[in-house]
């Protein structure tokens, strides 16, 4: 328990709550322990709230917005892009070609609808693919209207969908706390189901079974149907699946992110008096990156703005809303994910009368790099014409270059950056590698590593899903929603509490029995007849604990002040300070940061909130300003108050809302940011699908072989569809780079430990051959390893355990500190060193591959 308090008193220290006005404790405040827990933690960095961009500050520090303009707004816009802007009517798609400017059009748009069209901020529903483009928009869109911006809906389709679920789930029986699991959570419960079900997991994977319940959910097929629609054995071992999986899930309150949608969609079409409310609260419809769309984000789509074919007698409807989508399917390279690319192309035919609006006008590219991208992509069948095309004059040729291996190729490109990097006028985080898959990034990582050049891979173990993070979340998921078994049968016994398998299976037998949830059975172990005393005295503790966090969730303190506790009591965080282990000292470095990620959030809220005074200096509370269209007068049936808890995003420092937060953030961002001017910053290797919607000044495109890219798979496929999706992918690839691009492939790769000869891919026979220069061909090898890169590099791979031929090495006098080099993880750092003189034993930090414990005689280490 909190000193000097009870879990009743929570109820009465609950800070008073106004829609503008949100009080929260700090961490280390009266109601934690702060001594202990910020010994252990260190010092954890608070936020400062920012100040308002694009505004004019008075010397009072007060705000006043400043007057925007149709000529303001339309200033620097070409006259698609202003088109695009000022169309007012029917439905439109905006074919937006790389680097044409799509984000500024689809902000300049939201901001000419408020300030010019007189839209009301909370009408307006702006929909993109991540956390991290949407906050971009609404930085930019609050950089030109300021606060109203925070009336919008301006996210991805989760979020949106997670916000209409929160007030209207009501309708299909469920509680608005439901939890949302996460890929990890969702196949821990599959792995249960599994397992209940006698499935055979060499037959039935976990992984297959979860991707055919994905489908089924992608496609708006829920279990019942799923059932009905099985045509062989197997999917009807998959449904049944389905079918408990869903069971679950619903039993415990929670939904998956496919569910997300799923729901939404299955909401809006069984209640036509919801959906008809929704189309009146948003008249203003606008999705980014349209062509990335599955067919369930279409059907939600078309549920809100669609005409209606047959109207419900009983509803009284209006007219759809205004859709502007934006995208290029030139750019649709995520069938893998469910995308289908129908929905950009057959968009005139779903949505009839629609308006096409081309954006070919490149700001980004050089032509010399245009032209080449122009000239792959038309290889495509059936695609609509666009021509990119840009007045930044041709710029530099490509480069083109033919390695003997990936070892010659990845120091070929070394080579490059590194003098690049000597004119002065290039820094390390103005280059980027792209590959096809991840796997090709060892041998530029070694590369890279031996010539000390800085460089980061995007696609690492993730924030969010390390164990000791993934722990603290399903603590903190237990208390939100007690029927979360799952979450809760994870921290059980995390740290070690002396609950065993068998009291845990006894109390799981308790709450099948009785048919309640693991977490009601764990307050009634009285109940279980034989349970030893030492087990039934630990699960009451932790019952307790439970108990009492609970009441703080009750009492609506703060999210950053729960988590802060619950590590502190369940003993999580001491067990790591007390830990010899030094991996655990990362493991509470991460602990520190997700506490820093609430407090952050918490101390957010503020600035997601708009005072009633500011919705009165924007007009938003005065007739005179409201809608002067009938359909618009409509949208604003919600009053101003509820309007803002509609429209404000999370203006809620709870912990339901901190964990909707966690569990929406899609990726982690690990793009490195855009370094500064005196930073020379690191190279950048990604996967070409990464590399979507980010730009560098030069571009390395490696691994251009047919059976590596496009990939092998994609040349097997007989219907083309796959192919012209990499064809797709190299579109994307080509027009990331500002002003040089390199095109390079190995004439021998190793794949499965054995070296392959892969013909050049068909992309580059693709490729004007006067756009590029190639400084090495195919005619200038002679023998796979005679050059002096891949002689150096043979040499090196040798010393460090690669080569056949057996060396006689020394072992390395290794102490804390050390920078060493090994064959499998890569460049790592010595932490601690034991072990006998003969024996010596080093623990090597290897960053995203975690902490690993080697014997120094016998790894295969080289000391840098």
């Amino acid at each position: 328990m909190l000193q000097g308090t009870s879990p009743d008193s929570f109820l009465k220290i609950a800070p008073e709550r106004k829609a503008t006005h949100r009080v929260h404790a700090q961490v280390g405040g009266p109601e934690v322990r702060s001594g202990a827990i910020l010994r252990i933690l260190g010092s954890v960095r608070m936020s400062q709230h920012p100040t308002k961009v694009g505004w004019v500050m008075t010397s009072a520090t007060q705000a006043t917005p400043t007057r925007l303009t149709t000529e303001r707004l339309l200033d620097g816009l070409n006259p698609p892009q202003r088109e695009a802007v000022l169309h007012e009517g029917g439905p439109v798609l905006v074919v937006a070609g790389a680097g044409s400017g799509k984000t500024r059009v689809l902000t300049r748009r939201i901001c000419y609808l408020v300030t010019q069209r007189r839209a009301h901020p909370g009408s307006i529903l702006a929909i993109t693919f991540t956390n991290k483009a949407a906050a971009e928009m609404r930085g930019r869109v609050m950089d030109l209207v300021g606060n109203r911006a925070k009336l919008m809906w301006i996210s991805t389709f989760h979020s949106a969908c997670v916000r209409i679920l929160r007030a209207e789930i009501g309708r299909f029986n469920m509680s608005r706390t439901f939890s949302i699991y996460d890929d990890a959570d969702s196949k821990r419960l599959m792995q249960l189901v599994a397992h209940d079900l006698d499935l055979d997991p060499k037959r039935f994977p976990v992984r297959a079974i979860m991707n055919w319940v994905s489908h089924c959910k992608n496609e708006l097929v829920d279990h019942e149907s799923a059932a009905s629609r099985a045509g062989s054995p197997l999917e009807e071992s998959y449904a049944e699946a389905y079918r408990e999986y869903q069971r679950r899930l619903i039993a415990a309150n929670a939904l998956d992110f496919d569910d997300l949608i799923m729901t939404t969609v299955h909401l809006l079409q069984a209640f036509p008096d919801l959906r008809e409310q929704y189309r009146r609260r948003f008249r203003h419809v606008l999705v980014d990156e349209y062509q990335d769309t599955d067919h369930a984000q279409y059907v939600l789509i078309r549920e809100l703005c669609a005409a209606d074919a047959q109207r419900d007698p009983d509803v009284v409807a209006i007219d759809p809303p205004e859709l502007m989508v934006v995208g290029d399917s030139d750019q649709s390279i995520y069938a893998f994910r469910g995308a289908t690319i129908r929905n950009i192309n057959d968009f005139e035919s779903d949505f009839p009368g629609a308006k096409v609006i081309l954006l070919e006008q490149n700001y980004r590219s050089t032509q010399t790099i245009l032209n080449a991208a122009n000239a792959v992509i038309t290889r495509n069948e059936n695609r609509k014409p666009k021509n990119l095309w840009s007045d930044a004059g041709d710029g530099e040729l490509l480069v083109g270059y033919v390695a003997d291996t990936e070892h010659d190729e990845a120091q070929f490109v070394a080579t490059e950056i590194r003098r690049l990097n000597e004119t002065g006028a290039h820094r390390y985080g103005d280059a980027a590698v792209f590959y096809r898959t991840n796997a090709q990034s060892r041998a530029f990582e070694e590369t890279f590593i031996r010539a000390g050049m800085p460089y980061k891979v995007v696609g690492g173990v993730r924030f969010y899903e390390r164990r000791e993070v993934r722990d603290a979340i399903a603590y903190l998921r237990a208390i939100a929603n007690r029927t979360d078994d799952v979450s809760l049968r994870r921290i059980l016994n995390v740290p070690k509490r002396g609950i065993g398998d068998r009291a845990e299976a006894a109390v799981a037998d308790l709450a099948t029995r009785e048919g309640i949830s693991f977490g009601d059975a764990l307050r009634r172990v009285d109940d279980i007849p034989g349970l030893a005393t030492r087990s039934a005295n630990q699960l009451k503790a932790f019952a307790k604990f439970l108990d009492h966090h609970e009441a703080m969730v009750a009492a609506e303190m703060p999210a950053d002040t729960i988590l802060t506790s619950v590590l502190d009591r369940s003993g999580y965080l001491a067990e790591l300070h007390d830990s010899t282990d030094p991996q655990d000292e990362t493991r509470l470095e991460n602990l520190r940061e997700l506490i820093t990620v609430a407090r952050e959030f918490v101390s957010g809220v503020a600035t997601l909130t708009v005072p009633e005074d500011e919705l009165d200096d924007f007009g938003l509370t005065d007739a005179a300003d409201g809608p002067t269209d009938p359909e618009d007068e409509l949208a604003v049936a919600l009053d101003s108050e509820a309007d803002l808890a509609a429209g404000a995003a999370q203006p809620d420092p709870s912990l339901g809302a901190f964990l909707e937060r966690v569990a929406l953030v899609a990726d982690s961002d690990q793009i490195p940011d855009a370094p500064d001017r005196a930073d020379t910053g690191v190279v950048t290797l990604m996967t070409l699908h990464t590399a979507k919607g980010l730009e560098f000044d030069t571009v390395f495109l490696t691994g251009c072989e047919d059976g590596v890219f496009p990939h092998q798979r994609a040349i097997a496929e007989r219907t083309g569809d796959e192919l012209a999706e990499e064809r797709r992918l190299a579109y994307v690839g080509i027009t990331r780079a500002r002003k040089r691009l390199y095109i390079s492939r190995a004439i021998t790769r190793s794949a499965w430990g054995s070296p392959q000869h892969n013909p050049p891919s068909r992309f580059l026979n693709e490729l004007p051959s006067q756009l590029i220069d190639w400084r090495r061909t195919e005619a200038a090898v002679t023998s796979w390893r005679n050059t002096s890169a891949t002689t150096a590099n043979q040499e090196w791979r040798n010393r460090v355990g690669f080569g056949a031929k057996p060396r006689i090495r020394e072992i390395p006098s290794l102490v804390a500190g050390d920078r060493v080099l090994h064959t499998t993880f890569g460049m790592g750092t010595v932490v601690a060193t034991s072990g006998e003189q003969d024996k010596p034993m080093a623990d090597v930090d290897f960053g995203s591959l975690g902490l690993k414990r080697l014997s120094v005689r016998h790894a295969p280490l080289e000391k840098l």
